[in-house]
């Protein structure tokens, strides 16, 4: 995870070749490519573990250690 000040929270993902960037609170797409089917699995993953990510942003905002999500499968 990245911490700005001038987006959102979010989290990179990454697909081989891709990457996109996507809004932790909106559950959308910031930037970024990645095929339609695996961002339509991320969307999900993210939206299941959302609480997790939000927790995991604050504790990066406070440069503490994240603990681990279950990855996508």
């Amino acid at each position: 995870m990245e911490i700005e000040n001038t987006i959102p929270p979010h989290f990179y993902a990454n697909y081989g070749e891709y990457e996109c960037c996507i809004d932790i609170n909106e559950i959308e797409k910031i930037n970024g490519d990645m095929p339609d089917k695996q961002l339509k699995m991320l969307m999900g993953w993210a939206a299941l573990h959302q609480d997790e990510l939000k927790e995991n942003w604050y504790l990066a905002r406070q440069k503490e250690t994240l603990f681990q999500i279950d990855p996508l499968r």
